[in-house]
C-alpha cells in the first residue's frame, strides 16, 4: 500500500511541479509527471536515509514537490 500512495503523490506532485516550473520542457505533460513520481520515491529514500522518515513512511506532499522539482530541473539541464 505504501508503493501505491507513494504514486498517487507523486502523481500530484508531478501536475503541481509542472505548474511551478512553467515553460517548454523537452518531454511534455507526461514525462513531467513520471518525473513527479520518481520524485516522490527520491524524496521517501532520501529522507529515510537522511533519517527524516522511518522506515516504512512516506514522504509528505511537499517534499515529493520538492523532489519533482529537483528532478525536473536535472532533466531540463540534461535534455538541453
Amino acid at each position: 500500500m505504501g508503493i501505491l500512495w507513494t504514486l498517487v503523490i507523486g502523481l500530484i506532485a508531478g501536475i503541481v511541479a509542472k505548474l511551478l516550473m512553467p515553460g517548454k520542457d523537452p518531454g511534455g505533460f507526461i514525462i513531467t509527471i513520471l518525473l513527479g513520481i520518481a520524485g516522490a520515491f527520491v524524496a521517501t529514500y532520501l529522507g529515510q536515509a537522511i533519517g527524516w522518515y522511518e522506515a516504512g513512511q512516506q514522504a509528505g506532499f511537499i517534499g515529493a514537490v520538492v523532489g519533482a522539482i529537483v528532478i525536473l530541473i536535472v532533466y531540463r539541464m540534461v535534455r538541453r
